[in-house]
């Protein structure tokens, strides 16, 4: 039975694989609206867990979210079929076609179910919230950008990420709103240029998967835990170089797109946007250094609970990776100049 419960799963994951594909080449806008049903009936099964009432809840929320964006995305399609010549309807279907994929991803002022949803899920199904199931929303949204909407979109974005991160018990909670910080980031790379946005959702994801991997293996869910487990010292500070990363701060490899984005913002004299993203970055920064900091000096043995025993194998493929994360933005730098 848990083999059949494994092979199960892992078609759902291919249906969710094939179903993005299937969105981002159709020729069509009903094309794109069956690949974003099949996404999403392919990822509810992946959610949902009869054992645990959380995963079942999110479940049902996250069919309701994505069912109503879909109803409002196909009948924005049927409307763009009837009055396809009209300029000023046009003009409004850009503005629903943006609002329903805004929804489909989770971007503020849509963004009270991401963190609640995300609540009830496996680091696994996090990973794939936050990263995979962005890919079909964004690229559909490049078709019909409407930049006035997504100016402050993306500065919205960016300003609840940040500030919705303080005072998080949660580090499902605490990634989910940094999930929404960065799709601020991703939306303006998306403005500039596609190659861009692919690169940073590239590099975001990379870290994202570090993180969770990380949480995954240790089954951390919460911040004190932290605290009471006695880590390695070694373990923390892979999660400092990889907070620090995501964060984005230099020389680490999550500065590098990001470092592109306000070069672009300052040469096209959008001071007022670049000041607002340099800010919150920094107030994200300091979200995952007060983080780091408490967990780090939290190290007083007698005070721990739990004692983590890890292979010396995952101890060194972490170590790769966060050196790739610590090294990745110098040797990207020489390869640009």
């Amino acid at each position: 039975m848990f083999l059949n419960l494994n092979s199960n799963k892992m078609f759902f994951y291919y249906i969710l694989f094939f179903s993005t594909l299937i969105t981002i080449s159709a020729n069509s806008w009903l094309g794109c609206w069956i690949g974003l049903e099949i996404n999403l009936m392919s990822f509810i099964p992946l959610i949902s867990n009869s054992k645990n009432l959380l995963s079942s809840e999110a479940a049902l929320k996250y069919f309701l979210i994505q069912a109503i964006a879909s109803i409002n995305f196909l009948f924005i399609i049927l409307i763009k079929m009837i009055f396809f010549k009209n300029f000023e309807i046009n003009n409004m279907i850009s503005i629903m076609i943006n609002s329903s994929m805004l929804m489909k991803m989770g971007s503020a002022p849509f963004h009270f179910w991401f963190p609640n949803i995300i609540e009830g899920m496996s680091w696994l199904n996090c990973f794939i919230l936050m990263t995979w199931q962005k890919i079909s929303p964004m690229i559909l949204l490049s078709y019909y950008l409407n930049n006035y909407l997504l100016t402050i979109i993306l500065i919205l974005n960016v300003i609840i990420g940040s500030l919705g991160s303080f005072n998080q018990t949660s580090l499902r909670k605490l990634m989910s709103f940094s999930s929404i910080h960065n799709l601020g980031w991703m939306l303006i790379a998306l403005m500039i240029s596609e190659n861009l946005w692919m690169m940073y959702l590239f590099f975001y994801s990379f870290l994202i998967s570090i993180i969770c991997f990380i949480f995954n293996m240790l089954n951390i869910y919460f911040i004190n835990q932290l605290f009471i487990m006695n880590m390695n010292f070694q373990i923390k500070f892979f999660f400092m170089i990889n907070f620090l990363s995501l964060g984005g701060l230099p020389p680490f490899l999550g500065f590098f797109p990001k470092w592109i984005i306000i070069n672009f913002l300052i040469i096209n004299n959008m001071n007022f946007i670049t000041f607002i993203f340099i800010m919150m970055s920094l107030i994200m920064l300091y979200i995952y250094t007060q983080l780091i900091y408490s967990s780090i000096i939290f190290n007083f043995l007698k005070t721990k609970w739990l004692k983590i025993f890890i292979k010396n194998n995952f101890l060194i493929y972490m170590n790769m990776f966060s050196m790739i994360s610590l090294l990745g933005m110098i040797f990207s730098t020489f390869f640009f100049l």
